[in-house]
């Protein structure tokens, strides 16, 4: 594996018919049948670290693209600027992010080399907002890094205004993949586990790992939380599980 590959920023139709912004990172490996992933980033917003994060996927060979899910709030503005004014506004409407991730699956499978498979993974706000889509729409495989408010509403004084959506367990249209830390507080353990139960009862397959001694945040390379050993082994479930359900 050389690792080549190109990233460039492209238009996609997103929501209501919208051209948005997005990241686009593809393998130059010259494959004929390669799995996508839809990078939705975390509350931040379309930043440098979530672009890196995109890259990495088409440096271990799917094509990868990341909308920018603020760009209607805030076009041409900088991700920390972006972001609060998405915060201010409650964050990103759920029609609206589930429109955008539809758009980016879209352009996925129409790009030369795609096997028509496509995941999508989420970190923070991202992880429900993978767990939403994978529910939403038809899909191959979801990851959900850390996602909070599936099981729970925010708690007061955060700026996110969502609703709980473990309701919507039983039209999961996917296996799911569940990264999370046992000293996280959103989510915490009783709701990842109380998450796991519903899908459970409804027959749909998923695997959780809780990492000792990680909180929030951990896989983010560029802050205090980030805890190698956690980051490390979660990538290496990220690559198996996509190996599974989305490549060749």
């Amino acid at each position: 594996m050389d690792e080549a590959l190109t990233a460039k920023t492209v238009r996609i139709t997103g929501h209501g018919g919208d051209e948005i912004e997005a990241y686009l990172a593809v393998p130059d490996d010259g494959s004929s049948s390669r799995g996508s992933v839809v990078v939705i980033h975390h509350m931040p917003g379309y930043d440098s670290s979530t672009k890196e994060i995109t890259r990495k996927f088409a440096a271990n060979g799917y094509a990868a693209l990341m909308p920018n899910l603020y760009y209607r709030d805030a076009p041409g503005a900088s991700p920390d600027d972006a972001a609060a004014t998405a915060r201010s506004m409650g964050g990103v409407p759920d029609e609206r992010l589930v429109g955008d991730v539809d758009g980016a699956a879209k352009y996925l499978r129409g790009l030369s080399g795609s096997n028509g498979k496509v995941g999508v993974i989420g970190y923070c706000s991202g992880g429900r907002q993978s767990f939403l889509s994978a529910c939403s729409l038809q899909l191959d495989a979801a990851v959900d890094c850390y996602g909070a408010c599936i099981v729970n509403p925010p708690p007061e004084g955060m700026p996110l205004k969502v609703k709980p959506i473990v309701g919507m367990a039983k039209d999961l249209s996917c296996p799911l993949l569940g990264l999370f830390g046992a000293d996280d507080k959103y989510p915490a353990p009783s709701e990842t586990a109380e998450l796991s139960k519903a899908l459970d009862e409804v027959g749909k397959p998923h695997e959780f790992h809780t990492y000792d001694g990680a909180g929030h945040a951990f896989f983010d390379v560029n802050r205090p939380a980030y805890r190698p050993e956690a980051a490390v082994d979660g990538w290496q479930k990220i690559w198996e599980f996509y190996g599974q359900y989305l490549a060749g």
